[in-house]
């Protein structure tokens, strides 16, 4: 319960206090009149008193409707700055490495998730790419999609190959398209670009020409295996990853370019520390209000309040015979 002019029930509160004195006769001149019998007198306090309480309650309800109460039933936000996020995820086969477990691209959906539930006030695309490169999600606000879309990331449709440059092009057009103010991509990936029509550090120029900040995650460690499927005898078959196959410098090169940051993670407590600083760094600052629709009470107290009044004055005129 809110009160929209609580300071306004001390009008009521003289009002009651004047209306006392007069009920009471205290300032009336004393007149002498011939006293009726005890009986007669014992109805009338009773009576006086019943009326004084009723008349008293009718200025308690008075005073609280004046006080304007009014229950809230929702909010509705107001205008508010958002971010623009792209998360741009590499989904070439090398992101079935179990050097995280239970691989690279599991523990990248789970730490996205948890990054992204921490924007609700934020737009989340998500762009994935191998050799193709493909729009999973446009910009949206809606945290369940969201999560339902990283779900469903899987390895194997975009074919072969890493496609960074072509991928971050396409993060960088979607968002230049928005009219939001601040932009940013996280892109992750555990290989080198071998692919596509631009080289990551065009890319890099044109998302800098838009103000789109990127940061770069490399994903993986410098010993890892890929499993490529089962002997004759059902056992898991490895083929091992050489080390250092991440391009470092050309990430680190991406992310200085257009003011962002570039990291390593080896861990999922690392990658989920990257996507914590990321959150901290990007934290959106608003001043956000928000307007509320209320459910306003004053009237049911008021009409409460005015009837009781009206009746004590009735009874105290016709029953108590009282001049005005």
């Amino acid at each position: 319960m809110e009160y929209s002019h609580q300071y306004f029930a001390l009008f009521a509160l003289v009002a009651l206090l004047l209306w006392s004195l007069d009920f009471w006769k205290v300032f009336k001149k004393p007149v002498l009149i011939l006293p009726p019998t005890d009986r007669k007198m014992d109805v009338l306090l009773f009576s006086r008193l019943i009326v004084f309480v009723a008349g008293v309650a009718s200025f308690i309800f008075i005073g609280y409707a004046m006080m304007g109460p009014r229950k809230p039933l929702k909010f509705l936000p107001s205008d508010i700055e958002v971010n623009d996020i792209f998360l741009v995820v590499d989904v070439s086969r090398s992101m079935l490495a179990d050097d995280l477990k239970p691989n690279r691209l599991e523990v990248a959906k789970q730490k996205l998730k948890e990054f992204s539930a921490l924007r609700p006030t934020d737009r989340i695309g998500i762009v994935i790419f191998s050799e193709k490169v493909f729009t999973l999600l446009p910009l949206t606000t809606d945290p369940n999609l969201v999560n339902e879309i990283i779900s469903e990331i899987k390895i194997g449709f975009l074919g072969s190959g890493t496609n960074i440059g072509d991928a971050l092009a396409l993060a960088v057009a979607r968002g230049q398209a928005s009219p939001t103010k601040n932009k940013v991509v996280v892109l992750l990936t555990d290989g080198v670009n071998n692919v596509g029509n631009m080289t990551p550090l065009n890319a890099a120029k044109t998302a800098k020409e838009f103000g789109i900040k990127v940061y770069t995650i490399g994903l993986g460690t410098k010993k890892s295996r890929l499993p490529i499927g089962k002997d004759p005898f059902g056992r898991q078959q490895y083929q091992n990853i050489p080390g250092g196959s991440i391009d470092i410098e050309t990430l680190e090169k991406i992310s200085s370019m257009t003011g962002g940051k570039s990291f390593m993670a080896d861990s999922e407590n690392s990658l989920e520390k990257i996507l914590e600083e990321i959150q901290k760094l990007e934290k959106t600052k608003i001043a956000a209000k928000k307007q509320v629709v209320y459910e306003e009470l004053y009237l049911y107290y008021l009409l409460t309040g005015a009837i009781l009044f009206l009746f004590t004055e009735i009874f105290r005129r016709v029953f108590l015979r009282e001049a005005f």
